[in-house]
């Protein structure tokens, strides 16, 4: 909910992430630990959202929906280049398997969520086709050129780019990326302003937050991002030792990730539709899905580059037909400026899907 203030827990939640934090570095403290630091992160991302909210509220629509899309792959990439980092070339795909699983939640999952409840609760719910379409049109994109297409180039054997293509492919996401942010904020910002009644809860309404409370905000947001990635590489060793305990594939450590870092957001995008503000949320969830491909391509081209190490992008066939159902789904369904239960159960049963194959290949 949009406030004007922020209430005790949101500074007192990073200051407890922190302080976790220094209990492992000098506690010393056994494997059980790791239910402190896990309960530390989610603490830490949910305030870190809702400082992002505060911001959002108090730069408006559609600058709104983009702070808070930034704020959530900024800690995704933070997560992913830490865990790059920490597993050596043995990490080599999970910066694919992190995106995929974005792209499959945000897609699938919030999309499908928001769509279905905002039918049972609605019937139909409207929005405005030229935004969502500009979005779908760049995320296609985006995704076969990251996702895809590197199993089809020549220069070198396997589902990799040449480190030429790499760093030209990631240049182009953030180009595109860009591109679609001014679309979306300046040349055309109508196409993503909400077109239908306005929203039945107390969010719109609220009194902006003062100026003060936003600077605090964005210091305490920068606090609880520092402390998400610390925390992220700190549940890296726990975090593994249980896929191989349980015997899951290592794409399983994407979706995780990918799980802790949207929980917050989806949440406010249930909130919107729920409320009948069904721009707001596809806004939040596809913009989501932009941005975890357009930084995080960029993120770990880059370290991947530095260190010398080979970037496993090219996702199995498998993989590549849920992806392209995903895309084709969410262009059909979306194609028209209202929804109704129909298409949100669709999107949910394909992520169902989704993750039946990952932990059952």
């Amino acid at each position: 909910m949009a406030v004007a203030r922020n209430l005790p827990w949101t500074w007192l939640a990073p200051i407890a992430g922190w302080a976790a934090l220094a209990g492992a570095v000098f506690g010393g403290l056994g494997g059980a630990y790791a239910l402190v630091l896990a309960a530390a992160l989610v603490a830490c991302v949910t305030a870190a959202v809702h400082h992002a909210e505060v911001i959002a509220h108090r730069v408006g629509e559609p600058f709104g929906t983009l702070v808070l899309a930034l704020a959530v792959t900024v800690i995704e990439v933070a997560l992913i280049v830490s865990l790059m980092v920490a597993g050596g070339p043995a990490a080599a795909a999970l910066a694919r398997d992190t995106i995929l699983a974005a792209i499959m939640l945000i897609v699938n999952g919030i999309v499908g969520i928001c769509l279905l409840v905002g039918g049972l609760r609605h019937g139909e719910q409207s929005f405005e086709t030229r935004g969502v379409s500009s979005a779908l049109a760049v995320l296609a994109t985006l995704a076969v050129v990251t996702l895809i297409l590197p199993n089809y180039t020549t220069s070198v054997a396997g589902p990799t780019y040449t480190s030429g293509q790499l760093v030209s492919v990631a240049v182009d996401s953030l180009v595109l990326y860009l591109l679609f942010v001014f679309v979306q904020t300046i040349r055309h910002r109508d196409y993503f302003l909400p077109s239908g009644p306005a929203a039945s809860d107390g969010d719109v309404h609220a009194p902006r937050p003062a100026g003060r409370t936003t600077l605090a905000s964005l210091a305490l947001l920068l606090v609880s991002l520092g402390a998400v990635v610390l925390l992220g590489k700190g549940l890296t060793p726990s975090l593994e030792q249980i896929m191989q305990a349980v015997g899951a594939p290592r794409a399983v450590v994407g979706i995780v990730i990918a799980a802790i870092v949207l929980a917050p957001e989806s949440v406010a995008a249930f909130r919107a539709a729920r409320a009948n503000r069904l721009q707001t949320s596809l806004n939040l969830a596809l913009g989501s899905a932009l941005a975890s491909i357009a930084l995080t391509i960029p993120a770990v081209a880059g370290v991947s580059l530095a260190f010398g190490w080979q970037l496993i992008l090219g996702l199995d066939a498998k993989a590549t037909v849920l992806l392209a159902l995903s895309l084709v789904v969410a262009t059909i369904s979306l194609s028209t400026g209202r929804t109704t239960v129909l298409q949100g159960a669709v999107h949910l049963v394909i992520l169902a899907v989704y993750l039946v194959t990952t932990l059952i290949p």
